[in-house]
């Protein structure tokens, strides 16, 4: 009886502290706070395996129709190999054993006296389903994690210690509970409550004829579980969690109301406006880029205008020579009127009171040299320009100072 309270003890402690630790949970969650889950990727062969020792206690449990025979403590111990093939299902195969002990004489096997220790030999196949990772999304760094399982095998009670010993075989199962708790990376700390249900041969050998006498066997052992190749899961690249909004609140569900209320508004607003710039833009569109109208109550009107009027640029005496209020003469022509693609007559005299006809010649095309230079420096394409010396030749002015000029004309 005490080995039966010992395990109930173990059993709600577990089911305690692991349930605990899954309501507290709190990662592999999306930003609206719903877990996030697979599909995952295949294991390869030694993947997520791992090897478990144990040590703990045993006990027995009689028939109803078998009163005055629970069994005391025994030694428990747990070997077995596992591999979790997703974050959620595993298996195991393993020995769990190691001696029971009788309270009574077994009847079956009159080698075992009351008080005496047997031999309890479990071989078994388990299969294992992680609860935390099914709830709470799998996380390969949670530290508590509990695993129900289904166990199946067959029990052999000898005389001995010998496993493989002659003496009572019988198939058994039975639930159990495997809780996990990391302590690192390749290491975990393992606390294993089992019940196995049989026949219970060793201390009936009238079995056969009493079908409804089950024995039960509770364990309760803890130990390390050794982390083999790979120790965790990915998760298929194309899969996409599912993000599901979080519903409004009546609160933001006004305000967004509202809000889109007032653009709405806008919107017509700024409707009303562009209908009225078309209005204003309609007399200018038909203006074509480039030409020179004249506007008079609401009309537009085509005219043709001269590109720029013609600058004269005047020299002193013998001298060519552009003086600085002529040089701010021509800057200010060349910056509103020229450009690259302007063509530009260019024509130079002098006065013929002063000087010979030859030297004239000389003077006026020096001259307008001068002024094609200056134009050149303002903008002005020297292959558009088409300039004449004329020296005293011609006379355009009256005076003989208005004749020391260059004239300057838009073709």
């Amino acid at each position: 009886m005490k080995g039966i309270k010992i395990f109930g003890v173990l059993a709600m402690a577990s089911l305690l502290f692991s349930t605990n630790a899954f309501a507290q949970e709190n990662n592999n969650r999306d930003e609206n706070g719903k877990v996030v889950r697979g599909a995952y990727e295949t294991n390869r062969a030694f993947d997520n395996t791992w090897i478990g020792i144990g040590a703990g206690i045993n006990s027995v449990i009689p028939a109803i129709q078998t009163p005055g025979t629970w069994g005391k403590i025994g030694l428990g111990l747990d070997l077995n190999f596992g591999k979790w093939w997703t974050p959620a299902v595993g298996m195991r195969i393993g020995y769990h054993g190691l001696w029971n002990k009788a309270k009574v004489e077994m009847q079956a096997n009159p080698a075992v006296a009351a008080g005496d220790r047997f031999g309890f030999h479990y071989f078994h196949a388990d299969v294992l389903w992680n609860c935390s990772h099914s709830f709470a999304g799998y996380n390969e760094l949670r530290f508590w994690n509990f695993a129900p399982y289904l166990s199946m095998g067959v029990l052999n009670t000898t005389a001995n210690l010998n496993p493989f010993g002659k003496g009572n075989l019988e198939y058994a199962a039975g639930p159990g509970l495997l809780n996990i708790l990391r302590l690192s990376k390749r290491i975990n700390l393992t606390i294993d409550l089992r019940l196995l249900v049989g026949k219970g041969r060793a201390y009936n050998p009238n079995v056969e004829n009493n079908l409804g006498r089950f024995f039960f066997f509770p364990s309760a052992t803890a130990g390390l579980a050794f982390n083999l190749g790979k120790t965790n899961f990915d998760r298929h690249s194309s899969i996409t969690p599912v993000v599901i909004p979080v519903p409004f609140t009546t609160e933001q569900y006004n305000a967004l109301k509202d809000k889109v209320a007032a653009l709405e508004k806008e919107n017509a607003e700024l409707k009303d406006k562009v209908a009225a710039l078309e209005n204003e833009l309609a007399p200018y569109r038909n203006l074509q880029n480039g030409q020179t109208y004249l506007y008079e109550n609401g009309t537009f009107t085509a005219i043709d205008v001269k590109p720029g009027a013609p600058i004269t640029v005047y020299f002193n005496c013998d001298s060519h020579k552009i003086s600085a209020r002529e040089k701010a003469h021509i800057e200010y022509f060349a910056q509103n009127v020229v450009n690259g693609d302007t063509k530009l007559s260019v024509n130079g005299y002098a006065d013929k009171q002063t000087g010979s006809a030859k030297y004239n010649q000389t003077l006026s095309e020096r001259r307008v040299k001068a002024v094609i230079d200056l134009l050149k420096k303002y903008g002005a394409n020297e292959a558009n320009i088409e300039s004449a010396a004329h020296g005293s030749s011609i006379q355009p002015f009256e005076g003989m100072v208005k004749n020391r000029v260059v004239t300057v004309e838009v073709k």
